[in-house]
């Protein structure tokens, strides 16, 4: 099994849940998150005052699929989170050793 960390521009979750959907994976997490790459920040105005916005606002969506299903998953999510301007987001890919289902006690696979 593989988690898929996403962290991608706001506007593009539900394009990016809806392609994760259309796999048949039912399952993933969402949480708002803050933080910068290459893009770096920006500077804004407010009340005629110049300010620098360090952290930028994105999303990261989390999923724990089959080893099988992560090409496709990767490619589903590239595609709906493109916009071809910086910050369009990173994909993770790391091991899952052991997943359990709390109400059932249900593992692995069975689990997710």
């Amino acid at each position: 099994m593989k988690k898929i960390e996403a962290v991608i521009k706001p506007f593009k979750l539900d394009e990016v849940r809806e392609a994760i959907s259309e796999l048949g994976i039912s399952g993933l997490t969402v949480t708002e998150v803050k933080g910068f790459g290459r893009q770096k920040g920006h500077t804004e105005l407010y009340r005629g005052a110049e300010y620098v916005v360090d952290f930028l606002p994105k999303t990261k969506v989390e999923v724990v699929i089959a080893d099988e299903q992560v090409d496709a998953v990767i490619e589903a999510i590239v595609k709906a989170a493109h916009t071809g301007k910086i910050g369009d987001g990173k994909i993770f890919v790391t091991p899952v050793e052991h997943v359990v289902r709390i109400r059932t006690g249900e593992t692995n696979e069975a689990a997710i």
